[in-house]
């Protein structure tokens, strides 16, 4: 009912038209810069123009994301997500059949995950998925989805476009008189986790989608190095220091760059504090020696006064890294390009500035050096030549090998 009113309201009682899709639309050409190399090209000006679309463009629906729907028991999302339900993200789509996935604030900035919390009960903050997008532009691996911070109007921006009955039902104003809305999943989703405007306005972040699943398959593959999801008992690679010699034996990882990537994707963890990486993907066009999504980033940056080093397992045991991200870390450790600072004025430009506090800022250098540390340790042991897998050769791929999407 309130869906309909709100259609009449803005005169939208006859059926739209069908919308043709624009070749110049942002979504679709960052959709046709999928590469071997990346999900966008190192000096793309279309990531600039779809952030500012995901900033600027309204909302013209919303909805619950796929893995709250299984919980729901609504689709088969068995091959797209693990459902967990205990945090709330919804899918906001937008004109040139735009779409991306909003998270909202449930963590102030300067506040930090508290010691007691094991990482997979921690909370999932918007700002993360904003930091660690710039973060993964600078250390040029760009398999993080372009994310931007947005202020969203709750009321006008979900509630009254919304078509599901299930979503408009969650909502509800506070005795602040801020409406709130929460996630429906069978725990930790009810009025106590809800998220609340002020009184309308709430700040989140938005990931551009990837292309549809019919159009550019993925594969989710266990991360060899996934931790135990329980309060106790330890995983192999927790006990065991050569645990990197049974993972070498085991295709992909015997040969090609899947165990260069799977170091990358540690090393990129460290810096950002993510310890929730159970799983990655890859698109199967590329064959196995495709890059890896750094997908789903918002549980990075809680602690900025703790270093993980566990999380540089593959890294340390396996000792080896690629030589062009080396050279990269290395130059982000010089002064005059120190990561921190980078990293403060790359997040200038989203809406939401500042993303991270100082002491975030701050503790991306300290990692930095504890990584090239244990890089230095591996060379001692083992050699440069052993260590250092020298990448920088590799050819430019054919045409053919391009994401080709039928529009």
């Amino acid at each position: 009912r309130r869906h309909k009113l709100y259609r009449e309201e803005l005169n939208l009682t006859s059926p739209a038209a069908p919308v043709p899709l624009r070749p110049e639309a942002s979504w679709l050409q960052f959709h046709l810069g999928i590469s071997r190399d990346g999900l966008y090209p190192r000096s793309s000006p279309i990531v600039n123009r779809l952030l500012r679309d995901m900033q600027e463009f309204p909302t013209i629906s919303a909805d619950y994301s796929q893995d709250e729907k299984a919980l729901l028991g609504a689709c088969d999302c068995s091959q797209i997500v693990k459902p967990s339900g205990v945090h709330l993200k919804l899918v906001l789509r937008f004109q040139d059949f735009g779409k991306a996935m909003f998270k909202p604030m449930r963590q102030k900035r300067e506040e930090e995950t508290p010691e007691d919390f094991f990482y997979f009960v921690d909370f999932q903050r918007h700002n993360a998925e904003i930091a660690a997008f710039h973060l993964d532009r600078i250390l040029d691996f760009r398999r993080v989805p372009p994310t931007v911070g947005r202020w969203i109007n709750v009321t006008r921006e979900i509630l009254e476009v919304t078509k599901n009955e299930v979503l408009q039902s969650v909502f509800f104003v506070s005795p602040a008189s801020n409406v709130c809305f929460f996630a429906k999943c069978p725990y930790m989703c009810k009025t106590e986790y809800a998220v609340c405007g002020n009184p309308h306005l709430l700040e989140g972040s938005l990931s551009a989608f990837l292309p549809s699943l019919n159009l550019a398959p993925r594969l989710s593959i266990p991360n060899p190095w996934i931790r135990s999801y329980s309060f106790d008992g330890k995983e192999e690679w927790e006990v065991n220091p050569l645990y990197c010699n049974t993972v070498r034996e085991i295709y992909p990882y015997s040969n090609g760059n899947r165990l260069l990537n799977i170091v990358d994707m540690a090393i990129f963890d460290f810096l950002t504090g993510n310890m929730d990486r159970h799983h990655y993907e890859m698109f199967t066009k590329f064959g196995d020696d495709g890059f890896l999504l750094h997908l789903d980033n918002a549980r990075g940056f809680g602690r900025h006064s703790h270093d993980e080093t566990s999380i540089l397992a593959p890294l340390s045991q396996c000792c080896i890294i690629k030589r062009t991200t080396l050279l990269r870390l290395q130059l982000l450790a010089e002064p005059e390009y120190r990561l921190s600072d980078v990293m403060r004025e790359s997040l200038l430009q989203d809406p939401l500035a500042p993303v991270l506090t100082e002491p975030h800022l701050l503790a991306l250098d300290r990692r930095l050096q504890l990584i090239l540390e244990a890089v230095r340790k591996c060379i001692d042991t083992y050699g440069e030549a052993t260590v250092v897998a020298n990448d920088t050769t590799q050819t430019q791929a054919p045409p053919s090998d391009r994401a080709k999407l039928d529009t």
